[in-house]
């Protein structure tokens, strides 16, 4: 009799501790997955999650990551130093691919026995990605998707919700969604209670880095937050989707009240035609690489809000970050000065650095165009 208890015991305690080890969640896609309760081998879709994990992972952000693709050296070559540094088995992690996912053979991947892969949400469809997700399913890989780079507004929140879930980081997640709701809300209704005129602005991404003008986000992205922040964006009208080009003549025609222009200090970040931007960048840096941009593209330079001193760069990396809300408030003082004189985004950004990452603030992310 009592052998026979203590099998059952030892049955229902097998049972409970089983039905530990994994749970469901629903991702950014409405998928239901099966997860591991305590995930110890991550694969990324792109490296430069590392900045969400960060604001969620006490100590080593990359403690569980197991491959990635070289998008944050490629892309935020600052950053990547400055982790590397800090914890060095980050630049021992096995590199899956170039920019992202995209580029990625799920038998490599497989091979690396993670037991949760991370995706991101892209703009455009990937007609191979449902294979590569099937692949992996057949492996028993578990695949999860979340949405920090499109739908900013309504996908953050639940994004940082999902990832402090699958790391048994809630508390946290939660700690850092009350810091970005707080910030946002606070735009949000300092805009409510204001009816005047809405200043035209030119989102332009890529400053320097491409030949064509201009490349520019309209419905999602770094769009979505134009518009959130009161602006009203000139692409809007001539791009149905996240991102397009704007031809000369809207530009020309619109003459926007307020030029933004992204620009990012990559793997290249010390190229003299770079729009240098980012940790470890100086304000000299900044300031003096826009001002050279600028004058290179006498089309740009000859709208109203170069000549009125309305011109600004904005770190391009924003635009797959929570650390966006930092971009919200530098947009609203751009737009409305008055309105938002006690706004400090500089301030903002220091706190989120000392409140929820490992490293120290550093750097210089935006510039405004003078006349000096």
């Amino acid at each position: 009799m009592r052998k026979s208890f203590l099998l059952l015991l030892a049955s229902l305690l097998f049972s409970i501790l089983s039905c530990a080890q994994a749970k469901t969640v629903t991702d950014i896609l409405g998928r239901r997955v099966d997860v591991p309760d305590n995930p110890q081998r991550i694969v990324l879709g792109e490296s430069r999650m590392l900045y969400t994990l960060a604001l969620l992972e006490p100590g080593d952000p990359a403690r569980r990551v197991v491959g990635w693709p070289r998008d944050l050296a490629r892309y935020d070559a600052q950053s990547w130093q400055l982790y590397s540094r800090k914890f060095p088995h980050i630049a021992q992690i096995p590199a899956i691919g170039g920019g992202n996912f995209r580029q990625i053979n799920p038998e490599s991947l497989i091979q690396l026995r993670p037991d949760l892969v991370i995706l991101a949400r892209y703009a455009r469809e990937d007609g191979d990605e449902a294979q590569r997700v099937a692949a992996l399913g057949k492996a028993g890989i578990p695949v999860v998707y979340v949405d920090l780079r499109i739908d900013l507004l309504h996908n953050t929140v639940p994004s940082v919700r999902l990832l402090g879930e699958l790391l048994n980081r809630q508390a946290r997640a939660e700690a850092f969604i009350t810091f970005y709701q707080q910030h946002m809300t606070a735009v949000r209704e300092r805009l409510a209670a204001y009816h005047g005129d809405k200043p035209k602005v030119m989102l332009h991404l890529h400053l320097g880095r491409r030949d064509t003008c201009c490349t520019t986000a309209a419905h999602g992205n770094l769009g979505d937050l134009v518009t959130f922040a009161g602006g009203e964006n000139i692409a809007n009208a001539s791009i149905k989707g996240v991102y397009g080009e704007l031809n000369p003549e809207t530009l020309l025609t619109a003459n926007p009240d307020v030029y933004l222009a992204t620009g990012m200090a990559g793997e290249q970040g010390k190229r003299y035609s770079d729009l240098l931007l980012g940790p470890q960048v100086s304000r000299r840096q900044a300031d003096d690489s826009f001002r050279r941009l600028i004058q290179q593209q006498p089309m740009i330079a000859g709208l109203n809000a170069v000549k009125n001193q309305r011109a600004w760069s904005i770190w391009h990396n924003f635009y797959l970050s929570p650390y966006h809300v930092v971009a919200v408030e530098m947009f609203a003082k751009a737009f409305y000065p008055q309105l938002f004189a006690d706004i400090d985004p500089q301030e903002t950004f220091r706190q989120l650095y000392q409140q929820f990452l490992p490293l120290p603030f550093s750097g210089t992310y935006w510039s405004q165009l003078t006349g000096e």
